[in-house]
């Protein structure tokens, strides 16, 4: 286990009067590391802070009324190189921050408090000239844990691994505003053996998002060995979504045992020509979606983001079959209730050139509630608004329907042409 405990409190000489504890939590990292690593414990109480970089073999703990405040004063944050979005940037320094460490963990049921308002302004004005801080973001680290704090308020996404092995996140509470810009809650990149469970995701985002990287990212591995269970998400963009960046792939998914409420959509796949890469053996069971706009997106012409809005992208008529054609493929769906969807059941839309191949869905219960004004169910220029609709499909094979019931359907079950192959049983 640890090899030692030290209380922040030790180094509050270190800090500005109690209004800036930057230098506590560095000095009190430095002395940590000296000795082999240890537990930083954080005893009740607020602790103004700028960035705080955790070194290998410590755990951070934060007592029940303990929080991690961090400050808003922007000019003050050290830039460095890092990765936001698949790309290789100038950013701010995340607010708790690792690179090249092992066996670190965040613990307790204390709060970190990004205090992100300052930072969503200055996007909403273009007034922000590098990438925001995440709240929790590590890089090249293996044996991480996130274990049972609340985490708010984020500058930008709020757990974000990257290049990532064997970690672990369970027991989180993540909450930011509805309208607070980008703030996903938990986002593996191109990481390896990642458990998710037992969260509580309410956000301005997508809820848990499964990325690997863009066409122009310097690296590009996949994102694999992924389960997520025992969760609630509330309120974000997506329940759980793979992409859209993801030229490295994502592979063997597992989501089981999960509730998502109000979220815009469930179990959301996205990506576009020239990104290339793979989302394949994906499993979803035993989930329940309450008013959710559109309960199953799978979308391969995603416009949202650089080059988005280029005419390749939105093209319906077949292009050539190379690196940079993305592929979606061999996924089953089984035991999940979906109640109160108001756009419409489902989107499946792959390209002329490849379809969305081998997708089985069994066991599904569908309700549909076409009260709402008409909304649009994917990103994706073909689309019209809908309101309690059915499955929406076009460039599709091998999709199978096993006992799955579908209410107050507004028009047909299924739209569909003859690019579509489909089994109902």
């Amino acid at each position: 286990m640890q090899k030692m405990m030290t209380n922040i409190k030790e180094y509050e000489q270190f800090s500005k009067e109690g209004e800036d504890w930057t230098q506590a939590f560095a000095q009190a990292v430095e002395d940590a590391e000296k000795k082999g690593g240890g537990t930083l414990f954080v005893p009740a109480g607020i602790y103004k802070t700028r960035s705080i970089e955790l070194k290998s073999n410590m755990t951070l703990y934060l007592e029940a009324g303990a929080e991690l405040s961090f400050l808003d004063n922007i000019a003050e944050y050290e830039l460095l190189t890092g990765n936001f979005e698949g790309i290789t940037r100038s950013m701010y320094k995340p607010c708790i921050y690792m690179k090249h460490a092992h066996n670190v963990s965040i613990e307790g049921h204390g709060v970190i408090n990004g205090n992100g308002r300052a930072w969503w302004e200055r996007i909403w004005d273009k007034t922000l000239e590098e990438a925001r801080p995440c709240l929790v973001y590590f890089e090249d680290c293996e044996k991480i844990k996130i274990h049972n704090v609340t985490l708010t308020n984020s500058p930008a996404w709020t757990v974000h691994p990257l290049f990532s092995s064997d970690v672990v996140i369970s027991g989180v509470t993540i909450q930011n505003p509805a309208d607070s810009p980008n703030t996903d809650g938990i986002n593996p990149d191109s990481c390896r053996n990642v458990r998710i469970s037992d969260c509580v995701i309410d956000v301005g985002d997508d809820c848990i998002a499964i990325k690997a990287g863009v066409e122009d990212s310097l690296v590009k591995k996949p994102c694999e060995n992924i389960t997520i269970t025992n969760c609630v998400m509330v309120h974000g963009h997506g329940g759980v979504v793979i992409g859209s960046e993801a030229s490295g792939g994502v592979r063997n998914v597992v989501v089981s045992n999960c509730v998502f409420q109000d979220t815009d959509r469930g179990i959301r796949l996205k990506t576009r020509r020239r990104r290339g890469g793979f989302m394949e053996k994906l499993i979803f069971s035993n989930i329940v979606m309450d008013r959710v706009m559109c309960p199953f997106v799978f979308n391969m012409y995603y416009f949202c983001g650089k080059l988005g809005k280029e005419p390749w992208v939105s093209d319906r008529n077949p292009a050539p079959v190379d690196e940079g054609t993305p592929s979606i493929r061999d996924i089953n769906i089984n035991n999940v209730t979906v109640i109160n969807a108001t756009s419409c059941a489902g989107v499946f839309c792959g390209l002329p050139e490849r379809s969305v191949e081998n997708v089985t869905i069994s066991n599904c219960n569908i309700t549909m509630d076409g009260s709402r004004e008409p909304q649009v169910a994917a990103m994706m220029k073909m689309l019209e608004p809908m309101s309690g609709a059915g499955f929406f499909m076009r460039y599709a094979k091998g999709i199978v329907f096993e006992n799955v019931t579908m209410h107050n359907v507004s028009g047909e079950e299924i739209d569909m042409d003859a690019s579509v192959e489909l089994q109902r049983r």
